[in-house]
């Protein structure tokens, strides 16, 4: 059987009422698993990771869309975390008998459908990405969802999937197919936001920092902490320790330490070769985090 995963993040990080109602239509969509899911206040985003076929993950997944654009209004949310839209990104990765095909034939099809059913300017990125056009996450979503509607009045700036109109409410959606990756989260034992912003600056591969780690330097209102928030693109090659390690070093010679690490989602076993959970001061791990654990 062909499995993909897919890891939709909402625009929503404080209603619990709002997530609960979401994650009810997930668990109920035939042939899909929730696997997973969790949101941040500060970010005021969460993210779920559900399994399935192709076919399953995109009705599912129009089901979620359809809850979440009815109950996130874009014109009063506020976070630290880039987004453009109610239903922000939304990456179909192949997992057991699946390959790159198949994620991104789910990806077209999800981002067609969910344009044509709720009228939401859809662009692609990653494998799906058109050609000529950005593949980067973060190049799509330059501007954010303030910027979106300037973004749109431009040629380079028309969605890929439906009309050039931003609608105030629900914003764009980013649709992907790419390999998997680790979220993974440090916080500092600093609530200088300028500290984070320097370690995630030195340790990002773009500035030649580590290989396959993208970050970013944000500040946790709620606690007054900094944090470092990552992508690690391929943990077999930059395992989770890595990175700590790396974390740490910076840190320490910026005159602070470490609080605790966070992981967001699921991460394969390999992430946490030469570590423990506790070495890298886990919080909330369980053994339902590793994704192999979801696939028997």
């Amino acid at each position: 059987m062909t499995i993909l995963e897919c890891v939709p993040n909402f625009s929503e990080g404080r209603d619990p009422e709002k997530l609960d109602a979401i994650a009810g239509v997930l668990k109920s969509a035939m042939g899909v698993t929730l696997a997973d899911y969790s949101a941040d206040a500060d970010h005021n985003r969460s993210v779920f990771t559900i399994l399935g076929t192709p076919q399953e993950l995109v009705e599912a997944m129009l089901a979620a869309a359809g809850k979440a654009l009815e109950l996130i209004d874009m014109r009063h949310q506020s976070g630290v975390h880039p987004r453009v839209g109610a239903l922000d990104v939304v990456p179909f990765i192949p997992l057991a008998r699946a390959g790159k095909a198949d994620a991104v034939a789910a990806a077209h099809q999800f981002g067609h459908r969910l344009n044509r059913q709720y009228r939401i300017p859809v662009y692609f990125y990653g494998w799906a990405a058109h050609v000529g056009r950005p593949q980067e996450l973060a190049d799509v979503r330059r501007g954010g969802y303030e910027g979106l509607a300037q973004k749109m009045k431009h040629p380079e700036g028309r969605p890929d999937e439906g009309e050039p109109s931003f609608d105030p409410r629900s914003g764009a959606t980013l649709v992907g197919a790419r390999v998997p990756l680790v979220a993974y989260n440090i916080n500092l034992d600093t609530g200088n936001l300028s500290v984070a912003k320097q370690i995630a600056a030195q340790i990002r591969e773009a500035n030649g920092g580590l290989k396959n780690v993208r970050a970013i330097g944000l500040w946790l209102a709620s606690r007054n902490i900094a944090q470092v928030s990552m992508n690690l693109t391929n943990v077999s090659e930059t395992p989770i320790k890595t990175v700590y390690d790396e974390v740490q070093r910076v840190a320490a010679s910026l005159g602070t330490g470490i609080l605790e690490s966070e992981l967001i989602g699921l991460a394969p076993q390999s992430a946490f070769s030469g570590a423990t959970p506790q070495s890298l001061k886990l919080v909330n791990f369980a053994e339902d985090k590793i994704l192999e654990n979801h696939l028997h």
